[in-house]
């Protein structure tokens, strides 16, 4: 569903911008993008009582809707996309897991045609530069040491869509690696590590800025080991990922990424497999089995948690109810952080004039009632709309 020829105006609404909310505010698309002023004869959606915010940015996330990123077709893709759209993430990066690394460039190819089509907005390989005494849910016998030869095969591969890379930067290669993908312009994310405080703290002078879901598949702070999770949060230099899903991390593990990290450095995200919004039953995670029960994933074999079922509406309305984060905090990590991660905060992160009319539109209880992308309704507020 579009909007009039002479584009629409939301009013009523408390809209999130980058300078604080503004109450009764109002947003205004024309075409496939937030304007600065309305033309004479737009149509207005009154959305008094309701939260206006920038649609949500997911950086890493291996699938939904009953299909995965790791296997199947364009449209398998597609529709794991499409289920995800319309729970709010307007623009996502799709993620892999450890497998062959032949079939990873292959696959890379596939995820490559579905960027450059503006479908998703890159790829992000989880796997198999990772160490395998934290492996999670990842094949143990197809990872491997982080070869810088080998990483370069993968970016290659993805023809300009490579956007991030986890490693374990403890292992032989992983320093050099980390320093080929910051020259290349790709994100190193430091994750299913083993890794010392002083190794990671040397992995971010090398050029890592990302943690891969922080405290999960990494050894524990400890008083006399601090180990990777002190060292990334306290580098200014490096944004965590962190899954809210109340299954990945407790309430006060959250609360202290956000408090010593603070929301300029968090990034919010699912690491969702095909489960999510889908539904319970047995699963794939590349060529892992995994059962799904009471929206938990994890391995039949082991019964290691195999990445979420969470959608990020979810995750937005549980920091902001249950752990009683300010809504812009939220904001900044669900949408704005990943944006400019991704270099495409020029274009989208928050609501300004000029950027794609990327949003969503949130209940008083913060429960989704509208999506927008680039201007178009993914999920339409059914409410009335007035000349």
């Amino acid at each position: 569903m579009s909007g009039s020829a002479h584009g629409t105006v939301l009013s009523g609404a408390r809209v999130v911008l980058p300078t604080g909310t503004v109450a009764g505010g109002r947003v205004i698309v024309d075409g496939d993008r937030i304007a600065g002023s309305a033309h004479e004869g737009a149509e207005i959606v009154d959305l008094t009582g309701h939260w206006i915010v920038p649609g949500f940015v997911d950086m890493h996330n291996h699938g939904g809707g009953g299909a995965s990123f790791t296997s199947g077709t364009a449209e398998d893709v597609l529709q794991g996309v499409r289920t995800h759209r319309a729970h709010g993430t307007t623009t996502l990066v799709a993620s892999t897991v450890t497998g062959d690394l032949d079939e990873l460039a292959r696959r890379a190819g596939l995820l490559a045609e579905l960027t450059q089509a503006g479908e998703i907005a890159g790829i992000h390989f989880e796997g198999p530069f990772i160490n395998p005494c934290r492996k999670g849910a990842h094949k143990e016998d197809l990872l491997r040491d982080p070869d810088p030869a080998e990483v370069r095969k993968l970016v290659d591969a993805a023809h300009g869509a490579a956007r991030m890379v986890t490693l374990a930067t403890e292992l032989p290669g992983g320093l050099d690696s980390v320093r080929l993908l910051a020259e290349h312009g790709v994100i190193a994310a430091i994750g299913h590590t083993d890794a010392s405080y002083e190794q990671t703290r040397a992995a971010i002078d090398a050029g890592a800025t990302v943690a891969t879901h922080l405290f999960n598949a990494m050894p524990a702070l400890a008083h006399r080991e601090p180990g990777p999770i002190a060292a990334l949060l306290e580098d200014e230099r490096v944004t965590v990922e962190l899954i809210n899903d109340g299954t990945h991390l407790h309430p006060a593990a959250l609360e202290l990424a956000f408090h010593h990290a603070g929301a300029h450095r968090v990034a919010l995200i699912t690491d969702a497999m095909d489960a999510a919004g889908f539904g319970d039953g047995t699963y794939h995670l590349g060529p892992l089995e995994v059962e799904v029960k009471g929206g938990v994933a994890r391995l039949v074999e082991g019964g290691s948690i195999a990445g979420s079922t969470l959608t990020l509406d979810t995750a937005f309305k549980r920091s902001v109810t249950l752990d009683e984060l300010p809504v812009e905090s939220v904001v900044q990590a669900i949408s704005a952080n990943p944006a400019k991660l991704l270099g495409l905060y020029d274009e989208i992160g928050s609501l300004e004039p000029g950027k794609y009319a990327d949003l969503v539109v949130l209940d008083a209880a913060f429960d989704v009632r509208g999506v927008m992308r680039r201007g178009e309704w993914i999920v339409s507020p059914g409410l009335r709309e007035r000349p």
